[in-house]
């Protein structure tokens, strides 16, 4: 019997042992990361200058990946060639601070201690800009600009989003 309880006891003390390792194990050195289709990002595009398209504006589009590389454009006809360069910095932005751009915005414009955000080189804080998201994970961004202000943009971004949710899984 005293060797049913030693083993027993054994037992425990290795089952806590093991426990007590894993949660002081680093983490695993390969992650898995979710991220988004070519086929994906074009048609979040598409269908972000078709939303502005049906409300008469005439903007730019672009879809950057989790990390902020530019997967997918589209520039409407007529839209200024500013919208190009004003749609990637606002993907770029969200997707890297992983946040709706207007919502930087207005922290940076109550919050002095995120003002310096418009410091950080390559930051557009301007509405329009939308992390994509699968689940909780965000897996890129898209920007729009070229209507005629930030919250129009980030209208047809949220627009398109909810066109393509069922593939976001």
């Amino acid at each position: 019997m005293h060797s049913s309880l030693r083993l027993g006891a054994l037992a425990a003390v290795l089952a806590a042992a093991a426990v007590t390792a894993q949660a002081e194990s680093p983490a695993p050195a390969v992650r898995t990361e979710k991220n988004m289709s070519l086929a994906l990002a074009n048609q979040i595009a598409a269908e972000t200058v078709a939303a502005c398209a049906a409300n008469g504006y005439s903007v730019s589009a672009t879809v950057v990946d989790r990390s902020g590389v530019v997967r997918a454009v589209q520039r409407a006809d007529n839209a200024g060639a500013h919208t190009l360069g004003a749609s990637e910095r606002k993907a770029w932005t969200s997707a890297s601070a992983k946040a709706p751009t207007s919502a930087m915005m207005e922290n940076a414009q109550k919050n002095p201690g995120a003002a310096n955000l418009v410091n950080i080189p390559g930051f557009l804080l301007l509405g329009g800009g939308v992390p994509i998201k699968s689940g909780n994970e965000v897996i890129g961004a898209v920007g729009v600009g070229g209507a005629p202000g930030g919250h129009l943009d980030e209208q047809c971004a949220n627009a398109a989003l909810e066109k393509v949710k069922a593939q976001l899984g």
